[in-house]
Formats: structure tokens, C-alpha cells, sequence
């Protein structure tokens, strides 16, 4: 049986019943909630692994949930949205979301991606390592998970510095979008892989990385990403 903790967040009680159910009989320890600032507290309290969010709500949305939470918890995020809008969905990725579904969706399909976010910390470079990869003016701890700049420590999310760690430990080499979600969010990830694109403006936003001119990542068009430090 999982010990893992999974919050589900949404103001529709039928919905959160049969995902409760469903979470609850594949052994996660599931807690819910029905509305943003409940939700808040609840991640403080508990520290869910997981947070199931639907982005409209009564009161504060998904979306401010989600900026609120990232300020103190890597928990990973799965966006539930009745829009299917390109638009709503990087929103969401962009403020740290993980992954999203569309309603309607199956329960099955649910418990899938909850599976699969929760396999991310067995990707390269997320697990423990003695190492420190060091670049001109950049330093990754992989074991501390800590990235280092000549103006200190620089503030990533989880999901932004697994995605710094595998670039990194290959500097030139050229990994597609398709590529990078295999090793960072995991092969068996559903969504757009266009959230590649999302999080790497987001790091480069936090590694004061200019995409016009960029000294840490760099854009191969109609290919991928790159890291351009070396050792």
C-alpha cells in the first residue's frame, strides 16, 4: 500500500467523491478540500506529495492556489481545468503545475498521472548523488539539490532544477522536447509537450538567462535545448 499523501481540490462534491474513491482503493492516503484557502492550509498541514487542483473555484482560483503553494511547498501539481484552451494550460504550467487534465476525464486516467509524477524522482538526477557539476560562475549540487551563482543561491522549484540537472549533465548535447519529458517528468507523461517550453522559460527566468542572448541554455529551433556552459 502507497504512504503517499495526495490533496484533492475542487468545489465539485461528486467529483471529489469518485476521485477520493478511486485514489483512496489504489492506497493513497487521499485528503480533500473544496475551495482555495482551505487548500492552502491543508498543504501546509499535511505536505501532500500530490495536490489535484481545479482551476475554477469560489473564492481564490487554482491558479492563485498554485502561486501561493509554490512559495513554501514542491509538492507536484496536477491542474484540473473545464477549458481547453492552450492558454489556461500554460498559464498554469508556467506558475509551477506539473501536469493537467481536461474535464471530463476517467478516474483511471487520473490515477495514472498521479503514478506517473510520482515516478519523477527516480529520473536522473533527481535522486541523491556526491557530485556537484561546475561551470564558469554556476555550480549544481544534485545532492543538496542546490544551484549556485556568483550572486548566491538561486531559488528553483523541483520540476525547474530536474530539468537544469539534465541538461547539464550533458553540456552541447541537444535534447528534443520529447527527450527532456522522458527524463524529467518521466515516458509515460500525457501532456503537451510544449510544457518543456514553459519550464525552461521559467528556469532561464530564474537563472537570469537572456533567451535573446542566452549564456545557460540555448534554443536549437525546430530541434530543442541545449546547455551551453562547460565544465
Amino acid at each position: 500500500m502507497s504512504t503517499h499523501t495526495v490533496l484533492v481540490v475542487d468545489d465539485e462534491p461528486k467529483i471529489r467523491e469518485v476521485v477520493v474513491a478511486h485514489l483512496e482503493a489504489e492506497g493513497f492516503d487521499v485528503a480533500e478540500r473544496a475551495d482555495g484557502e482551505s487548500a492552502v492550509t491543508a498543504v501546509r498541514e499535511l505536505a501532500p506529495e500530490v495536490v489535484v487542483l481545479d482551476v475554477m473555484m469560489p473564492g481564490i482560483d487554482g491558479i492563485e492556489v498554485l502561486r501561493r503553494i509554490r512559495t513554501f511547498s514542491d509538492a507536484y501539481v496536477i491542474l484540473l481545468t473545464a477549458k481547453a484552451e492552450e492558454i489556461d494550460k500554460l498559464i498554469g504550467l508556467s506558475v509551477g503545475a506539473d501536469d493537467y487534465m481536461t474535464k471530463p476525464f476517467s478516474s483511471r486516467e487520473l490515477s495514472a498521472r498521479v503514478h506517473a509524477v510520482l515516478r519523477r524522482s527516480r529520473q536522473p538526477g533527481a535522486g541523491p548523488d556526491p557530485d556537484t557539476l561546475r561551470f564558469d560562475g554556476l555550480q549544481i549540487d544534485r545532492a543538496k539539490r542546490i544551484v549556485v551563482r556568483e550572486s548566491g543561491e538561486i531559488d528553483l522549484s523541483a520540476l525547474e532544477f530536474d530539468l537544469l540537472v539534465a541538461l547539464a549533465e550533458a553540456p552541447g548535447r541537444v535534447y528534443t522536447r520529447r527527450q527532456l519529458i522522458d527524463r524529467v517528468w518521466g515516458w509515460d507523461f500525457f501532456g503537451d509537450e510544449r510544457v518543456v517550453d514553459v519550464h525552461v522559460r521559467s528556469l532561464r527566468a530564474a537563472l537570469g538567462d537572456d533567451a535573446s542572448d542566452p549564456r545557460v541554455i540555448g534554443t536549437v529551433r525546430g530541434v530543442g535545448y541545449k546547455f551551453l556552459p562547460t565544465p
